[in-house]
């Protein structure tokens, strides 16, 4: 299942960068809040944390783009139990491939898959932490939800994306968790045009 959805992503890009009119690059951070919530719609606290990463963006048409990015997100939940905080710390490398409709204005819709590989995972009582990472999958599957804005002067925008994790993450248990955060950001397109 793995290898299929590497696939098709690496051909989606490749497809998307054969037929694109211009492509820029850029740099995008900003500011997360992440939590874990399960298939009976318990839940954590959401945990706020940071992203930073690179984007691409690939030009289709005067409407359509492809925008492939590649994130370290950190991401998690936190929560508190018999009066201890306890924080659980995912750090993830995100690979999002966002379809964009753009609005002549500046505005841009978007959604698309995202892939997330496990990097890091610990959990935090007390200042004390202790690995987690083989209590998660490797891999989680999500779907990006977004508006963004260009200023078409300074090729700095604004970016406001709602993840929704597809896959559960859980990897030991009978409760499926899946992560559900908000990114709030901000990029910058080299020689945008």
């Amino acid at each position: 299942m793995k290898i299929i959805i590497s696939t098709l992503f690496a051909v989606l890009l490749i497809s998307g960068a054969a037929i694109a009119q211009h492509t820029n690059i850029g740099i995008k951070g900003g500011v997360n809040a992440y939590t874990l919530k399960s298939d009976n719609n318990n839940g954590f606290d959401t945990k706020v944390s940071f992203h930073l990463g690179l984007i691409g963006h690939i030009h289709i048409s005067d409407q359509f783009a492809l925008q492939p990015e590649l994130v370290y997100s950190v991401q998690g939940a936190q929560s508190t139990i018999a009066g201890q905080e306890v924080k659980l710390n995912l750090n993830y490398i995100n690979v999002p491939l966002l379809f964009q409709y753009m609005f002549d204005n500046g505005f841009r819709l978007q959604a698309g898959p995202q892939l997330g590989f496990l990097a890091s995972a610990k959990s935090e009582v007390n200042d004390d932490d202790t690995d987690v990472k083989d209590d998660f999958e490797g891999v989680d599957l999500g779907l990006g939800l977004g508006v963004s804005y260009i200023n078409p002067v300074s090729d700095f925008g604004v970016d406001v994306r709602y993840n929704l994790g597809l896959s559960n993450v859980n990897k030991n248990g009978t409760t499926d968790y899946f992560n559900r955060g908000v990114q709030v950001g901000v990029f910058y397109l080299f020689n945008h045009n």
